[in-house]
């Protein structure tokens, strides 16, 4: 019997998003479009943000900060699911499938934390414009960037401790298009108590924190926007900060709909398809809602292309 536990724990199968053969290469094609974008828009706003003086803000150093974060968090996912659409058998290793399910981890809350320090930059930039120069500096910056990365490793470390740990002899057919935790926890032939109280519980510290930041942060931004003399700038910030909330309720209702509920609830083909909003489509949106709308960053852009162009 441990020997055919050990077996079966050498490695997984992913189920994937479809088994059907029109809707699969209907859903290649879509990923495979939405990560070339991903990748090609991210990367340009890093390239435009380090090529031009102008831009090394602090605003625009978290926005570079956002952009590698989800240029490292898409290959956690993207690839792999792309190349199981053209394979029969969709088999990852253990080491793998825990390699992958620690770096999504890390970077999934590095964005929460980075969420929330980008927002109260913006609040010390918009509320208290005068001392900005002097509060966010370049030290500060660089720490609080720091800062998010480590929170994600922490927290990382402590869930996967508990996750590896687990013997999974009942199955190794995991129900989903990656190794998120929910699925992995489903097929433990053990108890998984308390990697699921580890899991809630960290979830629940860090993302209640995080947008209660978020949302405090522009609440004072709101109400400093009202004492903007023309109605015009109103607008224009009112539909910014909109934005930037949108973005900001997608990620979260779609984390907090899959990590802050009991076990009971999970049904991993409906956890398929919210799994895919912050996996694969808020990492698209972020260049657009954050930077590619900002009229520095496209007059940036616009010349790193002609740049590229004329090198050509």
């Amino acid at each position: 019997m441990a020997e055919q536990n050990h077996t079966s724990a050498a490695e997984f199968i992913l189920k994937g998003l479809s088994d059907q053969a029109g809707t699969k290469a209907a859903l290649f094609v879509l990923l495979l479009l939405i990560y070339t974008i991903t990748l090609l828009d991210n990367a340009g706003i890093i390239v435009a943000i380090r090529g031009h003086a102008q831009l090394h803000t602090s605003m625009y150093f978290f926005l570079g900060s956002l952009s590698i974060v989800d240029i490292c968090f898409s290959p956690m996912v993207g690839p792999r699911t792309l190349v199981n659409f053209l394979l029969e058998k969709k088999t990852i290793s253990f080491a793998g499938c825990m390699a992958q399910a620690f770096f999504y981890i890390v970077f999934v809350t590095t964005e929460f934390f980075l969420l929330a320090v980008m927002a109260y930059d913006r609040y010390v930039a918009i509320c208290n414009h005068l001392l900005y120069s002097s509060v966010m500096t370049r030290r500060l910056c660089v720490g609080l960037v720091v800062g998010c990365y480590t929170g994600g490793v922490l927290n990382s470390i402590i869930q996967m401790t508990f996750i590896v740990r687990l013997p999974f002899c009942s199955s190794n057919v995991i129900n989903h298009f990656f190794c998120d935790v929910p699925p992995l926890l489903a097929l433990s032939c053990a108890s998984t108590y308390i990697s699921e109280m580890i899991l809630f519980s960290l979830a629940g510290v860090i993302e209640l924190s995080t947008i209660s930041a978020i949302l405090v942060s522009y609440l004072f931004i709101f109400f400093a926007t009202l004492r903007v003399c023309s109605a015009e700038g109103r607008k224009k910030a009112f539909f910014t900060c909109m934005s930037h909330l949108i973005v900001v309720t997608m990620l979260y209702g779609t984390t907090i709909f899959m990590y802050l509920r009991p076990s009971s609830g999970y049904s991993l083909n409906n956890d398929k398809v919210v799994s895919v909003f912050y996996t694969v489509v808020i990492p698209m949106l972020n260049p657009f809602i954050y930077s590619l709308r900002n009229k520095e960053m496209k007059d940036a852009l616009w010349r790193t292309a002609e740049r590229i162009t004329v090198r050509l």
